[in-house]
């Protein structure tokens, strides 16, 4: 089982919309990217500086199929979306 963790800081323009829509976005590919075994998306409530504003946490069965979601056109556009309104990612990828 592979694991994919990805947390977003956003631009201060439209932060609480653009959190919000980018919550749904990412939701959507549940049911349209075949090998997206499970998602969590959160909005973040804390307010320390080191935190960050939006958490994805997602499974899949194997490498390939995270390669394959990181390359679906679905999970592109909303890539598209994230890189327009967020400043900095970070991201953890590891097998169980």
């Amino acid at each position: 089982m592979i694991k994919h963790i990805v947390m977003f800081k956003f631009k201060d323009e439209n932060r609480e919309e653009n959190l919000i829509k980018t919550k749904k976005m990412l939701e959507t590919l549940l049911d349209t990217v075949p090998m997206l075994k499970s998602m969590e998306v959160g909005i973040n409530f804390s307010r320390e500086a080191r935190a960050m504003d939006l958490s994805l946490y997602s499974e899949f069965e194997t490498k390939e199929d995270l390669e394959q979601y990181a390359n679906h056109p679905k999970h592109l556009e909303v890539v598209k979306f994230i890189k327009s309104v967020a400043i900095e990612s970070k991201v953890s990828d590891y097998r169980i």
